[in-house]
Order: C-alpha cells, then sequence, then structure tokens
C-alpha cells in the first residue's frame, strides 16, 4: 500500500534472553509490519536443560562395556562431571532468577487481550476503511522495536553500557505494556469525552497503564522482581508531567526507548507510523532502521549520526502530516464529536466515568461500549442511541468551514468556543444556539509544542567521535520550516439546515477576533442549502 514493510529486517541476537540458536523455542507471531515477532520461550526448562548446554559443550567422553548389565554405559571424566554440575547449578539460577515467560504471562491475561478490542485509531476506519488495526497489535510491534533497539545498542556497546538480559527484559515489559491503560476510540476517550463529564479531570491513559500492570500482578500472581516492575512503570511514564526519573539515573538512555520525554525519538513512534500509514493506504518515508542501525549512547544519552539529521525531520514530518490528513481529518472529527455527545448522554445511566481509576472494572471497558449502547431497550439510553444511529446512517454533524490561526496569535490562543460563535450571529430570523454548534481546536505540531524538536536532539559526527552536538536548522537547508504548531478552529453544525447560519457567523467571528475572515474559502452554497 506504499508504506514501508521491513521485509529485510536482520534476525535479532537475541529473543527474550534466548540466543538465535534457540528462537525455534520461542513463541512467534507474524506482523504484517514487522514480519515474524518472537516471543518468549514456550518452555524456559528446555532451554535451560543440561542435556541441551551438554550437547553445545561438546563435552569428552569414553565409553567402557558394562559386562554384568551385558549392556552398554557411558561413563563421564571428572571434568565433565564438574561441568554438570555447572550447569545444573546455572540452570536453576536463571530459571529462578530470570523468568522466560514473564511476557507471555501478561499478554495471556484478559486484561491485555482487551487490547484487541480497542482499535488503534478510533474511529477513523469510518473514513478509511483499512484502519481496523488494534492496540493489541501495536503492542506486540513495540515490544519488538523495544528489544531490537535495546539489543543492537547491547551490541554496539555492550561492555561499555552493561546492558544485560534484565535490561532487556524489562524494555520489552514497557513496550508491550505501555497502552495497557487506554480508554476506548484512541485519545477521544481522555481529551474529549473525560473533560466534559469531570471537571479539572487529569486522567492520563499512562497513569492508567501503571495502575493496570499492578492490578495484572497482583490478580494472576505473577512473580516478577519488584525493582524491574518500577524500572517498566518509570519507562512509560517517562515522555509524560508525572515522570520522576532524573537526567543522571543510572542506565538513563533506557527509559527514552519506548517513550522518549527528552526528544520524542521512540519505537512507540516508529511502529505507530509505518502501521497507520499502512493500514490508511498512504506512503510512509521514514525509515527508523536507518535510526537504529546508526544510534549510538553518549553520555546517559542515544544519540544520532549526524547525516541522518533529514530522516530524523521526516519522523516528525510524517507524524505530523497524519495528524492532518488522518488523526484530524474534518469527517474523522465529525463522527467524534457525535460518539463523545453520545457517551455523555449515556454516562450517568451507564456510568461510563464511574470506574476510570478502578483497574479491577475498568478493564471491561472498551469499543464494544458504542454497541452496547446502540442495542439497549432503556429509554434512558434513546438520545445517545439516536446519535449513534445518524453516524451509522451517515447523517454526520456538517462541516462549516475551518481557519489556521495566524501564526503570530499562536502563542496567545484561547480555545474558541461555541458559545464564542453564537455571540457572533448578526440579528437574522434563525437564532442560533449553543447546543447547535460544535467547535474543536485542532493542535497539529512535531511533538514538542512550538519548539523545534530537532533542537533537542543530539547528533554526532562518526563514531571515532566523541562529541554530541545540536544542528542548527539553518546549516542544514533553509527549506526546513520556521514554525512548528499549527493551531486550526473548525466549526459543525449539528443540524443540516444551520449550516448557512452557522458558516455566517463563524466569518463573522474571525473578522471580528482578527481583523479579516482568515478561511481559504466561503463555505460552499451546495452545503448551505443542504437538508437531512
Amino acid at each position: 500500500m506504499g508504506a514501508y514493510c521491513n521485509d529485510d529486517l536482520n534476525m535479532p541476537v537475541y529473543s527474550a534472553g534466548a540466543p538465535t540458536n534457540e528462537l525455534r523455542f520461542s513463541k512467534h507471531v507474524y506482523d504484517n509490519v514487522h514480519g515474524n515477532i518472537y516471543l518468549d520461550p514456550v518452555n524456559p526448562s528446555l532451554l535451560l536443560s543440561p542435556f541441551l548446554v551438554f550437547r553445545r559443550s561438546k563435552l569428552s567422553r569414553t565409553h567402557l562395556m558394562n559386562e554384568s548389565a551385558g549392556g552398554f554405559s557411558v561413563v563421564y571424566s571428572i571434568d565433565c562431571v564438574m561441568r554438570l554440575f555447572f550447569v545444573f547449578s546455572v540452570a536453576s539460577v536463571l530459571i529462578a532468577k530470570f523468568d522466560l515467560q514473564l511476557c507471555l504471562k501478561f499478554i495471556d491475561t484478559e486484561q491485555f487481550q482487551r487490547l484487541r478490542e480497542l482499535k488503534q485509531l478510533g474511529v477513523t476506519n469510518m473514513v478509511y476503511p483499512g484502519a481496523v488495526h488494534s492496540r493489541f497489535e501495536h503492542s506486540l510491534g513495540v515490544y519488538w522495536l523495544a528489544g531490537e533497539t535495546a539489543q543492537k545498542l547491547k551490541n554496539f556497546q555492550g561492555m561499555e553500557l552493561d546492558i544485560d538480559k534484565h535490561d532487556l527484559q524489562t524494555v520489552r515489559l514497557a513496550g508491550l505494556l505501555h497502552d495497557i491503560g487506554h480508554g476506548p476510540f484512541s485519545h477521544m476517550f481522555e481529551r474529549e469525552f473525560l473533560p466534559k463529564v469531570m471537571s479539572g479531570c487529569e486522567w492520563s491513559h499512562e497513569l492508567m497503564s501503571v495502575k493496570m500492570i499492578d492490578h495484572i500482578v497482583d490478580t494472576h500472581n505473577i512473580d516478577i522482581d519488584a525493582q524491574m516492575l518500577k524500572r517498566v512503570k518509570d519507562m512509560i511514564l517517562a515522555s509524560t508531567e508525572f515522570s520522576q526519573l532524573k537526567s543522571n539515573a543510572e542506565k538513563r538512555f533506557l527509559y527514552d526507548i519506548v517513550a522518549n520525554g527528552r526528544n520524542g525519538i521512540d519505537v512507540d513512534k516508529f511502529d505507530y507510523l509505518v502501521r497507520d500509514s499502512r493500514a490508511c493506504g498512504l506512503g510512509c518515508n521514514f525509515q527508523f532502521q536507518r535510526l537504529t542501525e546508526t544510534m549510538r549512547v553518549m553520555d546517559n544519552e542515544i544519540c544520532y549520526r549526524a547525516k541522518e539529521y533529514r530522516n530524523v525531520h521526516k519522523l516528525f514530518a510524517t507524524r505530523a502530516d497524519l495528524y492532518r490528513t488522518v488523526y484530524t481529518h474534518p469527517k474523522v472529527k465529525a463522527i467524534e464529536l457525535m460518539i463523545v455527545d453520545a457517551m455523555v448522554k449515556a454516562n450517568d445511566y451507564l456510568g461510563i466515568s464511574t470506574n476510570i481509576d478502578d483497574p479491577a472494572e475498568y478493564w471491561k471497558l472498551d469499543d464494544t461500549i458504542l454497541k452496547t449502547i446502540e442495542i439497549a431497550p432503556d429509554q434512558e439510553l434513546a438520545e445517545a442511541k439516536d446519535l449513534i444511529l445518524r453516524v451509522r446512517r451517515r447523517q454526520l454533524y456538517q462541516f462549516c468551514n475551518e481557519y489556521a490561526v495566524p501564526k503570530e496569535k499562536i502563542e496567545h490562543f484561547k480555545a474558541v468556543t461555541a458559545q464564542d460563535i453564537v455571540c457572533s450571529q448578526k440579528h437574522t430570523s434563525l437564532t442560533l444556539k449553543e447546543e447547535d454548534i460544535a467547535v474543536t481546536n485542532v493542535k497539529i505540531d512535531l511533538a514538542r509544542g512550538r519548539e523545534n524538536p530537532l533542537e533537542c536532539i543530539k547528533f554526532f559526527k562518526d563514531y571515532e567521535s566523541e562529541e554530541k552536538f545540536v544542528i542548527p536548522e539553518e546549516r542544514v537547508s533553509h527549506l526546513l520550516p520556521t514554525t512548528f504548531q499549527d493551531m486550526i478552529v473548525r466549526v459543525y453544525a449539528k443540524k443540516p439546515e444551520l449550516v448557512e447560519a452557522v458558516s455566517e457567523a463563524f466569518e463573522n467571528f474571525q473578522v471580528r477576533t482578527y481583523g479579516i475572515k482568515a478561511q481559504v474559502h466561503e463555505t460552499p452554497e451546495k452545503k448551505k442549502r443542504r437538508v437531512m
């Protein structure tokens, strides 16, 4: 479909702690983006069995005939016996200290399997029909890329960085579980729905992921080292305001692999940019493999070769393009607005927001809440059902128009509300009300707000160099953007017969606020005359 498919990805040297030649004992899943994803060994005792280790060690042996038994026996030298004793000792320690099936223990829980019922892109599939992939496959993809990235660092700088098997498993677990607390319909749940039903709500899916991990460990009696568990949770929170990581933390660079709070380059983006582009039938010319093959840790920070500057820029440009053309597509936002309104109307009766802080109940909430509302016979859900029926019949809120906030006004921009549009209408026979209008304030940036994300990224000249540096954009190209954030205001009429009145009020608002009509063109006359 135009998106990059890494058919030539190199096989990792290790997979969840297992050597390459033991991958045949690993459970594997075929992913349409990354190919075979190898999970934990199916039988860790088999991997660590003295028989297999003994065969590999090629121990010397002598054969003697046992006449009394009339058979044939094998007698091992003292050196051989000592090696076997060592093998038994090491195997028992490894089994006790390093659980090779830890990831599978989390995957095979109802809480993790819930991710199958959460579409990665929410309602986007109603506009891009192929976008039906789930957070389950995305989580497996991030698990794989996190392990691959950590393993490459170990291969490149193993002695210097002291990356051990526990580090590899910790990073993989963080990648696997980073979205375990996600709500239904992508980010709509926490950014659009919860603020409408809970004023001052500071709930985030990252914090819920941390709570859900604790709940899974307790509910399923998963034996995991306390320090490893803490590090997994710290890695998930690393890019949020709730992170308590210090810049000089031990092996700080490992915390930048899954969720990078320092510069935004992480395997979470690597996976969803390629996966989302592929699902929507769009091209993706960003190649994360070039970054993972050339990266290097310097002063506890992952740095990149200077010649990869443009590829790094493509990462952020691709993300911004997906936000503009897919994630915030006008029709996608119209459907989201209707789903939010339906969930708000159903909330008092169904208590959708009641258990957002209780993992024991929260895990039962997924995208099927829409079908629950749709088929419920309860009269209390009639209004919510009507809205969902309108979505099914494509009787959507009508997109009237939009404008990009002038760049000199972005810094002090205040979110536009339905009330602002209502107050801008002129005296006509038709009087608009706030409930007739929906407004969205869409922010699109390169992952660092109004800042240039590339100014936070450290580069190096070559592998012999010990100096890391930031590359000023003017030294690379004058074609790169000088502004790094767009703010787009869109207005919708909830009924088609109101499009003309809403469009006129929206134009009046622009003139009153900026002195000009900031929109590109007027609302088409055909849309103004449309009636449901």
